[in-house]
């Protein structure tokens, strides 16, 4: 066989492994993988945390919030939306294989130990399933898993509205573990507690009001159960006077001093005042109406109260100021008029005894 036949045929065979032997590794690498699980999951027992009746189990978590909104005055609770992230160590899962990392689907969830998370003050929690459960699920070699899955909550958020509507809030959102104690479980934030929850501003579209930040903190749950770890995320909001100021603020405003130009009309025109302050009465009743309609029923009163209030005062002062107005000058009038009466009938007597007078004096002289 000549030489230049041997090269070309290695040429060849050398081509053939280049082609193939990606194929081959990602083969080798995936059959290492699905051991690896195997073999961690020979044996595990997900009923038990990790360093069950040893050492605390540290969970580690972070927020990204991806919306915020909407905010219900009337339910007083708020609505979001966010990827929330827990991570912990579990000596149990430590492997050594050619990848780093452990990239898994939601299947893998079911069959090892996850914390019991709950949120304490949510009152409906939704876990997103479509197309498929939104969830995240990594192993690293050293046994530390991340966790991370996508939830909209709507929690409670008590709201003290006596500045309202120039009032802010700040709603919390508490979450922790719901059978494990402080002395099994301990959460704490990734990041710290000024980066461990992010809110992007552009994901922030609130319409009547403003987040203008959020304090982590942490705290201990003393229930008759035991003692609990709790983290706690206050999101400080500010309401957008803007609405109120076009729907309620001006045009109460305008109505007072339109109440006020019935000062200028005629006080004999009864009609045209009547009507004015009438109207102006009834405009004010129907917007504070309707300002109250966006609130619970309080039991104490807002401060928009307290506006619409002074306005109904100086509208309704301006009906009886006409109204006293009228009845003065009516009983001025009904004295005028019996005063001119009383002289009227004394210019008759005088008129009438000066006639007489003049009769008796002419049939005198005559008489003579």
């Amino acid at each position: 066989m000549s030489p230049n036949i041997c090269s070309n045929q290695m040429q060849v065979l050398g081509d053939v492994f280049a082609v193939w032997s990606p194929i081959g590794n990602d083969k080798i690498n995936s059959d290492n993988i699905t051991l690896i699980l195997d073999r961690l999951l020979d044996g595990y027992d997900n009923r038990l945390r990790p360093g069950s009746g040893g050492a605390v189990t540290e969970v580690k978590t972070d927020i990204f919030v991806t919306s915020f909104g909407p905010v219900s005055d009337v339910e007083m609770e708020y609505t979001m939306d966010m990827f929330f992230r827990q991570t912990w160590v579990d000596e149990r899962l430590k492997f050594e294989g050619p990848t780093e990392i452990l990239r898994l689907n939601n299947r893998m969830v079911d069959k090892i130990w996850i914390p019991d998370t709950f949120f304490r003050n949510s009152k409906k929690s939704i876990s997103h399933n479509m197309t498929t459960p939104n969830k995240l699920f990594r192993i690293m070699q050293n046994g530390t898993v991340l966790y991370t899955m996508r939830l909209t909550i709507s929690a409670e958020c008590p709201m003290r509205l006596m500045d309202f509507p120039m009032d802010g809030h700040a709603c919390p959102l508490r979450f922790g573990s719901y059978a494990y104690t402080s002395s099994e479980i301990m959460f704490t934030w990734k990041k710290g507690s000024v980066a461990s929850v992010e809110c992007p501003k552009e994901s922030m579209s609130l319409l009547q009001y403003d987040l203008v930040g959020q304090t982590l903190s942490s705290e201990i749950f003393k229930s008759n159960t035991g003692h609990y770890s709790v983290q706690v995320v206050h999101f400080h909001l500010q309401r957008k006077i803007g609405y109120y100021l076009i729907q309620t603020y001006i045009p109460l405003i305008m109505v007072v001093v339109l109440s006020q130009v019935s000062f200028w009309i005629n006080k004999e025109s009864v009609p045209a005042r009547t009507v004015a302050g009438i109207t102006t009465v009834l405009t004010m009743t129907t917007l504070s109406i309707s300002a109250r309609q966006s609130l619970p029923k309080l039991s104490y009163a807002t401060a928009m109260d307290w506006f619409i209030a002074v306005c109904f005062a100086f509208v309704a002062s301006a009906l009886v100021e006409f109204a006293a107005v009228n009845y003065f000058a009516t009983l001025q009038a009904n004295r005028l008029k019996k005063r001119k009466a009383r002289q009227d009938k004394l210019e008759e007597l005088v008129t009438s005894s000066e006639d007489g007078d003049t009769v008796s004096v002419s049939s005198f002289a005559s008489g003579h």
